[in-house]
């Protein structure tokens, strides 16, 4: 299914053949020889180094195994041209049968074209969004619910058993705080003034809690001290922010397959079994800390603190993980929940974490490495933030919140769609402009647009073929008599579609969802010229009037892209359109 490895397959063997002929010494490490597109189409369709990296251990001179090896392929049916450019790279160019089969493929295959085994049903846990349940979600997570929600699905399609977690921060101080605000909505429902001090949340969306807890409690929390209500109304104003923030998720088409709770951990021994894991490891101890460079701040002292000894797994200094009065840091719940997903048997962690907590990298790394004796590797992949624009200007403000824009803004606004792709325009560590304008503009200049319109006339054209009376279904358009696809531009839309299963396994060791976004921009453009073509040529319009065969090869190739561009979408997450509107 993946041609670049069929042809990658065809030199491996070629360069067997050399060595068993003695132009090649034995046991030459193969491993480094790729297949890919070549920096300039130009060039030819594919291009090897095989020369260039077996030049060295092998002791001869990289251009004359190139032209050994461009031999041997040349005599492949599929290659027709095997030519040696500069000091031993090799071009590849290869027969019009060779692409016109690859719309075959891609009708036989259908939506699993592209998909890869690459994972080998490794388990992966992708934990992402954990936003503090203190009220609705905002632009910020937005970025980071799309990335992990893309990244679970794109590690899917190359063949790894994900698991989509979100991390409840419902046993810190925050949740205290959201009670106390929750609070004065509950006295504001019984006619009385809040007093939302410096320090509380002031968002409207408190209001209803307040209205809910009235309701269950009526007047029995009036006039109490917080010691008689903060633990009911933090539980029961936890439970509705949780529930808000499913409906934001849901709204964005975000399904998590597990929820897990900071507050679970404490009470439990779930945190005395990690730290004592660590313990038996050697790598807890009673210490003091050396002071942070740079200017003290005014509350740091100098105390004997109970120490992780990260810096064993790579960090730079060792962490706190018990302060000397007894409590837990606040690294100490992170680590009995990281040690519980070692404990479920996940063969990979990945975080993705808001661009802030990036000092944070290391120590997550190194207590992943130690309570997994190095079996399990943790990646934590940083959002960085995005800057949203309306009219021209910086758009900040929401009723909703009172003090930024929330996930359901953006989406009653742009779409979950238009969310969902845009969001992903950008590799994750880089900045992201977000502007209304823009992303609903119909141009070129608006990718998702650009995409989805690809789509939409590859529907038009089925729709038409209907009403022509030629048939169209996968089955029959994979039997039509794809020779007669032979015009460049169209060579050049199936050749783009053969780069999609070597795509997919490239993003997905690279963690890199962007990618798949990028690609069917490209995939899209060469649609588009194609379509353009015909308006100038009408035999390359996919509808041949009174021509049922031609236009059935044609069609075959449309429906091809129209399969592929779905593929993507899916893994973004975003639902293709039939017709523009």
């Amino acid at each position: 299914m993946n041609l670049f490895s069929d042809i990658r397959a065809l030199v491996i063997e070629s360069l067997g053949a050399m060595t068993a002929e003695g132009a090649l010494p034995a046991g030459l490490d193969f491993t480094a020889v790729a297949v890919e597109p070549p920096r300039d189409a130009a060039h030819g369709d594919m291009a090897t180094n095989a020369a260039m990296v077996l030049a060295k251990p092998s002791g001869q001179n990289p251009r004359a195994i190139a032209e050994a090896l461009a031999v041997k392929l040349a005599a492949d049916p599929r290659v027709t041209l095997a030519e040696v450019a500069g000091p031993g790279f090799l071009n590849l160019r290869l027969a019009p049968s060779v692409w016109q089969g690859l719309v075959r493929t891609v009708l036989d295959a259908g939506k699993d074209y592209g998909r890869s085994t690459l994972g080998r049903g490794a388990r992966v846990n992708v934990e992402f969004v954990s936003a503090n349940p203190t009220g609705p979600m905002h632009v910020g997570h937005v970025r980071g619910a799309v990335f992990g929600d893309a990244l679970a699905s794109l590690l899917a399609f190359a063949g790894h058993d994900v698991t989509r977690e979100y991390y409840i921060n419902d046993g810190g101080a925050q949740v205290d705080v959201l009670a106390r605000s929750a609070y004065e909505r509950y006295r504001e429902a019984h006619g009385l003034e809040p007093e939302i001090r410096e320090g509380l949340y002031p968002g409207d969306y408190l209001i209803p809690v307040g209205e809910a807890l009235k309701e269950k409690y009526g007047d029995s929390l009036l006039d109490k001290g917080e010691q008689y209500w903060l633990a009911d109304v933090r539980e029961f104003a936890t439970e509705r922010m949780m529930a808000m923030i499913r409906e934001d998720l849901a709204s964005l088409g975000v399904k998590m397959d597990v929820y897990s709770s900071e507050k679970a951990l404490y009470g439990t021994g779930k945190i005395e079994s990690a730290i004592q894991t660590l313990r038996d490891m050697g790598l807890i101890y009673e210490g003091v800390l050396e002071p942070p460079k740079g200017k003290l701040p005014e509350d740091w002292e100098e105390r004997e603190q109970t120490l992780f000894r990260s810096t064993a797994h790579g960090d730079d200094v060792d962490r706190p993980v018990q302060k000397s009065d007894g409590n837990w840091t606040y690294f100490a719940p992170d680590i009995a929940y990281h040690y519980d997903k070692v404990t479920r048997g996940f063969d990979q962690l990945i975080d993705v974490l808001g661009a802030d907590h990036g000092g944070y990298v290391k120590r997550l790394k190194a207590v992943v490495s130690a309570l997994s004796n190095g079996r399990v590797p943790l990646e934590v992949k940083l959002i960085q933030l995005v800057k949203l624009f309306k009219n021209g200007e910086p758009f900040k403000m929401s009723k909703r919140a009172g003090t930024f824009v929330t996930l359901r803004d953006v989406v009653e606004q742009a779409g979950a769609d238009v969310t969902r792709f845009v969001m992903l325009t950008r590799k994750n560590d880089a900045p992201l402009d977000f502007d209304f304008d823009k992303v609903l503009e119909q141009s070129k200049d608006n990718p998702v647009f650009y995409v989805q319109y690809a789509h939409a006339r590859v529907s038009s054209v089925l729709r038409k073929a209907a009403e022509a009376g030629i048939p169209t279904d996968d089955a029959t358009l994979a039997a039509a008599d794809l020779s007669l696809i032979g015009h460049e531009v169209e060579l050049a839309l199936a050749k783009k579609m053969a780069e999609w299963p070597r795509l997919v396994e490239i993003a997905a060791k690279g963690q890199e969802p962007h990618r798949v976004a990028f690609y069917l921009y490209e995939l899209a453009s060469e649609l588009h010229s194609l379509w353009n073509r015909g308006n100038d040529d009408t035999s390359l319009r996919f509808v041949q009037e009174g021509n049922v065969a031609v236009s059935q090869s044609k069609i075959a190739l449309a429906r091809a892209a129209g399969v592929v561009i779905s593929a993507g979408l899916a893994i973004l997450g975003v639902k293709p359109v039939e017709e523009m509107r």
